[in-house]
């Protein structure tokens, strides 16, 4: 998205532990948007080998999902990534696996949801990067805004109840049927656990949405 890079927000008076909290979930939405959008090239492959062994929420409901995704994503290498995303992705035609919202929504691309995703975006100062070219309703674009509207720097903007807004309308309810796709595909093997990880980490963005509005 043309948007400011995201940078941490520094809440006043907020205690550490919630400030590590929400930069952790806009890392999480960062990442997911990152290996939904494109194949995990070497040097991230590289960091899952040596590096990234702790869930975002060590002994929380993430824990399992998260050791999945880095266990499948130590098992492959930079070719076979990129094979599995252009079969799931790619392909020649049309995708064995569509990404986008309008699809789950409606059935079709580039529907009336996709229309509304743009309204709301540019109501959030948001537009389309035209060097990328997916359109909005790819949900990497819409884990970029989720990243965005958590850590970046514009308080009218990135607060909660943008994030709370967003998240309900454009990810809410068709995220989950993505990775219902990807986990009943044969060929996902890496973006199985990708699914299985944000399966979860929507339904923990959902239940902590419900308890805000209680």
């Amino acid at each position: 998205m043309t948007a400011t890079p995201p940078q941490p927000l520094r809440f006043a008076g907020a205690a550490q532990e919630a400030d590590r909290d929400e930069l952790a979930r806009a890392e999480l939405y960062g990442l997911l948007a990152q290996l939904w959008f494109a194949p995990p090239d070497a040097a991230l492959l590289g960091q899952f080998k040596v590096a990234v062994t702790q869930a975002p929420e060590p002994g929380g409901v993430l824990e399992a999902a998260w050791g999945h995704l880095v266990a499948a994503l130590r098992a492959t290498d930079a070719a076979r990534a990129a094979a599995e995303h252009d079969a799931l992705f790619q392909g020649v035609g049309k995708p064995e696996v569509f990404a986008y919202g309008s699809y789950y929504l409606t059935g079709f691309l580039n529907e009336r949801p996709l229309a509304q995703l743009r309204e709301d975006l540019a109501a959030l100062g948001l537009g389309r990067d035209a060097q990328r070219g997916e359109t909005e309703d790819h949900v990497a674009y819409g884990f970029e805004v989720m990243r965005y509207l958590i850590a970046g720097d514009d308080a009218a903007v990135c607060n909660l109840e943008q994030q709370r807004r967003f998240f309900r309308n454009h990810l809410q309810p068709w995220v989950e049927k993505l990775c219902d796709a990807v986990e009943a595909h044969p060929r996902a093997e890496a973006w199985r656990a990708v699914a299985g990880l944000t399966r979860v980490f929507i339904q923990v963005e959902t239940q902590a949405f419900d308890l805000l509005e209680t």
